[in-house]
């Protein structure tokens, strides 16, 4: 199975890394083939290898003004900076030990705040290796990512080494070294000092022999050079203990066989940064018209983005930027299916959800959450900057035409413009982190229903409802959130400003209707009916919501297509009740009741999805959930179930600053062996079996952008529990799931196989690992 993908490589994550140049790539071959001698050996080829590297070291030393000071070739900035902090610290210990440091405050190691996490995990390991007791402390920066001077000046007199950074890896922002220079020095003249110069090189002019800079490390596979290649510069008066002893390469001061391919490359890389002419190098101000080019086409196709580095105070190759209302994930999945290369923060931290270099810069949480880097290299081209930007304009209009973002030449949209969007229909979850709002689209009325509305998806309901030429029936929440403010309010002004509703939404101008032997307020959308039922006990205005067929109704009474419970009913678990407004005991009856008025395999839709589970119904949660079970099949009584009710909640623990989690998880997720193939067992298994249905799960935008040649169906993931509400019957079938790089799929295909579908299956890897 391969993935229908005529669309070119856009690659802007050059701060993670960079392609070879091909001049370099060919240097290096050129030294594995040609001139692959060991730089050791004493022979012909021997010395010309020495001969080689020789050279690239002098070049290294002219292109950053090294002087009397050593450049030592490494494996890569992590072992620089292991060198130059292990060899700091080993000199500054004997200082501790004889009492020639300031022995009224405790000694100190200085990083800045936003510094990669590589020296400050660097600092803690060796510190404890080498047993000194001294404190690492970070150094604030303010809302640019510049080093809070005065703080510097306040611990240095008690630090024992100061790293900082020439140019952040994440937004660009660089440092005024000479200014930084004065503020140490004043204090403290004698303090080691490394600035981490990785992101610096071929950015940033530097004259190192003029500075009192003790270490510098940096990496060749940021500029264009191999992987596995990297020096560090060593100040000639600066203390140095050889990280890897063994044969006595480089002088003694890093043993190892050195890397002789990656020194060639490197050699042309200098050359290049040498030359002031025919180089493949960009000048600043080149740079800096690439870089207003891309931000003035990011603001034209999303106007709502905000750049998080300050184009002032960062170097020319690096945007940082987030678009209010998109998760960094959803820029990124866009992205990629445009088959344009970013990355969320940084590429060495990319399982962590929030930047710990904004939130250092005291940005605002959502532009943490969201941010997305572009980066490039001074090799780039006008032809590149040109291609990048038409691709970004198609990822937006593909956005437009999923009605995830308004046209932003029309906000108007006319019944002509409608017809070439797809009309929705059915059911659609839409979260931001754990939370879900769920909007139900009736096409044929062109009514919709909105339920938990959240305030951070105001926009995207709205585009929605404009795109969709949408009119709300009702905008509804299903109780008081304690973790959020409703959104309810501001859409219900706009949409629903005449209408009577009490304060969850709830229209006062209703029908009463029988529901399974009992009489409820409802509403129409379209065909359907919404009936409210009183649910108390996570808070006491909690309700659920019963959405069900009217064509039905003659068959089966109690037939419900959704049940919208709130934090009532959980996946794996129930909605907490030692809130000021909860109640167990009420918790108890509306269990109960519920049961009455849905079936077992009712779809239950949660406001929180905590283990990304979509969707549930009774018998999958009596099935995990013993509590539940109990109350189910009348096995308990209600002081019993208030007794382990608590017990339940004491497992909750709310910390400041993080979410508030309505229901403590009882149940483990189904995390049964899905069945995954690679591309080549896919596709035999196709051919094997007519049957096999292929579902791409990625958002309409991903599947307009790229898709696979093999025939598919895309049922994205905010459609899935629509999916699966229209298959239950078919739960037999075998459903191959796909998506960009196997993980969402995996997750889909969990929550599929957890209610029932026991042939679906996944393929590991997705796009990314089948071309």
């Amino acid at each position: 199975m391969s993935n229908h993908n005529e669309l070119s490589q856009i690659y802007l994550d050059a701060n993670a890394t960079t392609p070879v140049l091909p001049e370099a790539a060919s240097a290096a071959m050129a030294a594995m083939q040609t001139l692959f001698g060991n730089p050791s050996s004493s022979h012909i080829t021997g010395l010309q290898a020495k001969d080689l590297m020789e050279q690239t070291r002098r070049r290294a030393q002219s292109l950053l003004g090294t002087g009397q000071g050593k450049l030592i070739f490494t494996s890569g900035a992590t072992e620089g900076i292991q060198t130059a902090i292990l060899s700091a610290l080993i000199a500054a210990k004997p200082l501790i030990d004889h009492g020639q440091s300031d022995t009224h405050k405790k000694p100190c190691v200085l990083y800045g705040a936003t510094e990669h996490k590589a020296v400050p995990e660097s600092l803690k390991h060796w510190l404890s290796v080498l047993d000194i007791n001294a404190e690492v402390i970070a150094i604030p920066v303010d809302e640019f990512g510049i080093l809070d001077h005065d703080f510097i000046s306040q611990h240095a007199a008690r630090a024992l080494m100061i790293c900082t950074m020439a140019v952040n890896n994440e937004t660009g922002v660089y440092q005024d070294l000479q200014l930084l220079e004065h503020t140490i020095r004043s204090v403290n003249p004698s303090v080691f000092w490394m600035v981490d110069c990785v992101q610096a090189l071929g950015k940033i002019q530097l004259d190192l022999q003029a500075t009192s800079i003790d270490y510098a490390p940096f990496s060749g596979h940021k500029l264009y050079a191999p992987k596995g290649i990297g020096f560090v510069y060593i100040r000639d008066s600066a203390p140095f203990t050889p990280f890897i002893a063994g044969g006595g390469q480089e002088g003694g001061l890093r043993s190892g066989t050195e890397n002789l391919p990656g020194m060639a490359a490197l050699n042309v890389v200098f050359d290049m940064l040498l030359r002031n002419d025919n180089s493949a190098f960009c000048d600043s101000k080149t740079l800096h018209q690439y870089r207003n080019q891309l931000a003035q086409t990011l603001t034209t196709c999303f106007p709502r983005v905000v750049f998080n580095n300050s184009f002032t105070h960062s170097v020319p190759t690096t945007l940082n930027f987030a678009v209010q209302g998109f998760t960094s994930k959803e820029i990124m999945d866009l992205f990629d299916a445009a088959n344009i290369r970013v990355s969320s923060g940084s590429a060495c931290s990319s399982k962590v959800t929030r930047s710990f270099v904004l939130d250092a810069m005291g940005l605002p949480a959502w532009q943490s959450e969201s941010a997305i880097r572009m980066s490039f290299g001074p090799a780039i081209t006008q032809a590149d900057i040109d291609a990048a930007c038409e691709r970004i304009k198609s990822a937006s209009q593909a956005l437009t035409q999923s009605c995830i973002l308004l046209d932003a030449n029309n906000h108007k949209h006319d019944a002509n413009e409608l017809n070439n969007k797809v009309a929705l229909d059915g059911l659609l979850q839409l979260r931001f982190g754990a939370s879900c709002t769920w909007v139900y689209i009736d096409k044929a009325s062109k009514q919709a229903l909105i339920i938990d509305p959240l305030p951070e998806l105001q926009q995207r309901l709205d585009t929605l409802l404009q795109c969709q030429q949408l009119t709300p029936v009702a905008i509804i929440d299903t109780h008081g959130h304690a973790d959020h403010v409703s959104g309810r309010e501001v859409l219900a002004n706009r949409y629903l400003p005449e209408q009577d509703c009490d304060l969850l939404g709830w229209p006062y101008m209703t029908q009463t209707i029988n529901h399974a032997g009992e009489q409820f307020d409802a509403i129409n959308i379209g065909d359907l009916q919404l009936i409210k039922v009183a649910t108390p006990g996570h808070t006491s205005d909690s309700i659920s919501l019963i959405l069900r067929n009217n064509a039905e109704l003659k068959h089966n009474s109690s037939q419900a297509e959704y049940a919208f419970c709130g934090d009532t009913i959980l996946m794996g678990s129930l909605g907490r009740t030692n809130f000021d407004s909860s109640s167990s005991v009420a918790l108890f009856h509306s269990l109960k009741h519920l049961k009455t008025i849905i079936n077992s395999n009712t779809l239950i839709c949660a406001s929180h999805d905590y283990n990304n589970e979509f969707t549930t119904h009774l018998d999958a949660e009596v099935a995990r959930n013993p509590l539940l079970n109990a109350v189910m099949n009348e096995q308990i009584s209600e002081t019993d179930f208030i007794s382990r009710k608590a017990q339940l909640d004491n497992h909750l623990v709310d910390e400041v600053g993080t979410e508030i989690m309505c229901g403590a998880y009882v149940g483990s997720c189904d995390k049964s062996k899905i069945k995954e193939y690679d591309t080549s067992s896919l596709n035999q298994a196709i051919s094997n079996d007519a049957s096999i249905r292929i579902i791409d799960i990625r958002e309409p935008h991903e599947y307009a952008l790229n898709h696979s040649q093999a025939k598919s169906t895309n049922v994205p993931l905010t459609r899935l529990v629509q999916f699966i509400k229209e298959h239950q019957d078919q739960k037999q079938q075998p459903w191959v799931l796909v998506c960009r790089s196997g993980s969402r799929s995996l997750v889909a295909a969990q929550a599929m196989h957890r209610l029932g579908f026991t042939q679906v299956a996944h393929l590991k890897g997705g796009y990314a690992l089948s071309a």
